[in-house]
């Protein structure tokens, strides 16, 4: 198969393993989806052309934003919410500027192996309820993706063995629809034909239609609601490079740089405020496809995105994604979320960090306890602390301050 072709349909793999998380996100806040998925990809081609192309990231829509743009929108409307993400990602902007006066290597003094494997472990552990959650909706739907998915990953050969995912959920959605058609998934079809059958073939997208965009308005209290949030998404999104970084065998702090990667992600976000969608950040689905099928070439992110701009301008198309049944999504996320997590295991292991030693075992345990058993805090109405923030807060700190000879 040529090589461009290749290219193009493990674009679509990675479109397929962000689309739900993505337009998920608009739908609980009030914005539109089509706009979500524009920015979406938009603000990923923004990303990799402010990081020199190096970074295979895809940025969807982040849900760590969600509270309090629900509040803001209700009280205040949208554009009031996309002053206030605008504003978020300004923060992310400040953020980089002080990681590039401290310097990549003070930056990483604070995450070596013992704090970042933990956390990457984290980062996979706590998105696997989600993947169950999906999974329980029919899980005999979801034990054949999952085992479409092992066997193409296993025993394929050639092009077939690079997009396991893509073929596991065509696998699903085809079996879905057999199962719909002999009346044996129950009274609520799997699939609903009757969506695809009333949306539009052509959105032409919102933006440009005008129907639904609005110039931001920068209210104070907006503002003070949704872009504080970007203090917790900082940390995640060390978290996410540092994991996307193993993966793909890259030091991603250094070249381009932690600080590039804050500007891209805040720029995203900062364009996807100015058209009315919702904050970006990076997809751990996407990486979760890196893991599975060992293609790190960036270029087919940036093909993802552009699919994703097309498909926000595509009704029929999006309607399709729209109806994948639940378990189809939860039987794929059951081996993605499970590859990161083993990511944090491969970090430790790679970096023979002895466990005799006390301090490795204290740092380790923290950081899995807080991060996996403490849920979001909530400060105030519209802003939480994750378990992921506090676990790496607490690891980075428990690294500096225990000795390291004991």
């Amino acid at each position: 198969m040529p090589k461009d072709l290749k290219s193009y349909i493990l674009g679509l793999q990675h479109l397929f393993a962000m689309f739900g998380a993505t337009v998920l996100v608009p739908a609980l806040t009030g914005l539109h989806p089509a706009v979500a998925l524009f920015t979406a990809g938009a603000g990923t081609l923004l990303f990799h052309y402010l990081t020199g192309k190096k970074v295979p990231v895809f940025l969807g829509s982040s849900f760590a934003f969600i509270a309090a743009i629900q509040v803001v929108v209700e009280r205040y409307g949208i554009p009031a919410a996309q002053g206030g993400i605008m504003a978020a990602g300004l923060v992310y902007l400040v953020f980089a500027l002080l990681v590039y006066v401290m310097g990549v290597d003070r930056v990483r003094s604070y995450f070596p192996p013992i704090v970042t494997g933990p956390i990457i472990m984290v980062i996979g552990l706590t998105l696997s309820p989600t993947a169950v959650d999906m999974a329980s909706g029919n899980w005999y739907i979801a034990i054949f993706v999952l085992v479409v998915v092992i066997a193409i990953t296993i025993f394929a050969r050639g092009f077939f063995k690079l997009v396991p995912v893509l073929i596991g959920i065509a696998s699903g959605y085809i079996l879905s629809l057999v199962l719909d058609l002999l009346k044996l998934s129950g009274e609520t079809p799997l699939i609903d034909l009757q969506v695809i059958a009333n949306a539009d073939w052509f959105n032409i997208m919102p933006i440009i239609r005008g129907e639904f965009f609005t110039f931001p308005e920068f209210n104070l209290t907006a503002i003070s609601l949704i872009a504080p949030i970007a203090i917790v998404t900082f940390m995640e999104h060390i978290g996410d490079i540092t994991t996307n970084g193993a993966v793909v065998g890259k030091d991603f702090f250094k070249d381009p740089g932690l600080h590039k990667t804050l500007i891209g992600d805040g720029l995203a976000t900062f364009l996807a405020g100015c058209f009315g969608g919702p904050a970006n950040t990076t997809y751990s689905e996407n990486t979760g496809v890196l893991a599975v099928t060992k293609v790190y070439d960036p270029q087919i992110l940036r093909i993802a995105a552009v699919y994703a701009i097309i498909l926000s301008m595509i009704g029929k198309l999006g309607a399709v994604l729209q109806t994948i049944p639940s378990p189809v999504m939860g039987g794929v996320s059951l081996v993605l979320f499970g590859m990161i997590a083993s990511i944090g295991m491969r970090t430790i292991s790679e970096a023979e960090l002895d466990f005799s030693k006390s301090r490795n075992l204290i740092i380790v345990s923290l950081i899995l306890v807080v991060g996996l058993g403490v849920g979001d805090i909530v400060i105030t109405e519209t802003f939480k602390l994750s378990g992921l923030f506090l676990a790496a807060v607490i690891g980075i700190i428990a690294n500096k301050i225990l000795p390291q000879d004991v």
